[in-house]
């Protein structure tokens, strides 16, 4: 069985000789060099070719995360997993944006270590507990935000009507129930057809449903 094969990233030699150590001492793995720096980092990713880099964030020139932006871009097989003291919630996204599978804390246990760069190296995503926290919460947040704007370009009538053509309603059903004329109710539904770029009932009925609009309209 291949070892997996570590590139060291950080600006601290004491941290380095840590970390290798740790390392090396695992039968599955080893470093296979060390960068004080990104130039250097990205000199030595292309000449080792490591299934695993360790990338420190805070790098003298350029940023760790600047970095692994170009590490993901130009040897997408090497991983890079972020090892770093720093939790800040838009360091995290950073990191993640440019191509990071793992962001790991410098406090973390020796095992959780080895753990989250044999994960990176089998191409899974390997995070730190109050990381993956941070990131479910975002997740939520940017999920919530989507609902809110699903239907922000639609009136309120226009709201009627989609749920009404959501539950399966046709024009004279839907023009009977807002006392309207089924002329009024089919420029409404075209309109909404337009608004949302969407091309027929089965696709309005199916945005929402996908986005509950029902929740939203028994709320209201």
């Amino acid at each position: 069985m291949e070892k997996i094969r570590v590139l060291l990233v950080d600006d601290h030699h004491i941290v380095r000789m840590g970390l290798k150590t740790i390392i090396n001492d695992q039968p599955g793995m080893e470093v296979v060099g060390e960068a004080d720096n990104g130039a250097k980092a990205l000199r030595e990713v292309e000449r080792l070719k490591p299934d695993v880099v360790l990338m420190d964030i805070r790098l003298p020139g350029e940023s760790g995360i600047e970095t692994t932006r170009e590490v993901t871009k130009r040897f997408p097989r090497s991983k890079v997993v972020m090892l770093t003291s720093f939790t800040d919630d838009d360091l995290i996204f950073r990191a993640i944006s440019a191509g990071a599978v793992g962001y790991v804390l410098k406090q973390v246990e020796e095992d959780e270590l080895l753990r989250a760069i044999t994960v990176a190296a089998h191409g899974d995503a390997a995070f730190d507990p109050s990381v993956t926290s941070k990131l479910i919460a975002r997740v939520r947040e940017a999920e919530q935000k989507s609902e809110e704007n699903a239907f922000r370009d639609l009136s309120e009538r226009e709201l009627d009507v989609l749920n009404l053509v959501a539950k399966g309603k046709t024009n004279p059903e839907i023009a009977e129930n807002l006392n309207l004329s089924d002329r009024t109710v089919g420029n409404y539904v075209s309109t909404i057809l337009q608004k949302l770029h969407l091309t027929n009932r089965i696709e309005l009925a199916t945005y929402a449903v996908e986005h509950h609009l029902s929740d939203r309209m028994a709320k209201e």
